[in-house]
């Protein structure tokens, strides 16, 4: 049984995340194992490439949209809106963009070891 105590992470209290041009995180908490926290990107805007290493991630898309490229080439596209989950495997290369004419924001949950994002030029050519 676990000594720890439940905490609280207040909105108007969130960190700046780790960066990737093209879109802005707030960090809730992090630990060894586990990063929450939130990701907005601005219309029409589109993130850099990048993967998230050993972890896991999921993002609950609350306003907006998201556009989540990958892939060989950076060929394969998936999109989701509001009240739409995506999960994004360790070591996927991937870059997210926003293709309509509001801000886009999602809540990202992470579970691995490792740095949470590594920046990178591209995806694998097709």
């Amino acid at each position: 049984m676990s000594s720890e105590p439940v905490e609280v992470f207040r909105g108007d209290q969130l960190a700046e995340g780790d960066p990737t041009p093209g879109m802005r995180r707030e960090v809730a908490f992090s630990s060894d194992s586990l990063w929450a926290g939130l990701v907005h990107t601005e219309p029409g805007a589109a993130s850099g490439w990048h993967h998230h290493g050993e972890h896991e991630t999921s993002l609950y898309v609350v306003r907006g949209a998201m556009r989540l490229e990958f892939g060989p080439g950076g060929g394969d596209v998936v999109e989701a809106g509001p009240g739409d989950f995506l999960r994004v495997p360790p070591h996927t290369v991937h870059r997210e963009s926003n293709p309509t004419e509001d801000r886009s924001t999602a809540v990202i949950g992470r579970a691995g070891d490792g740095p949470p994002t590594i920046n990178v030029d591209g995806p694998d050519p097709a």
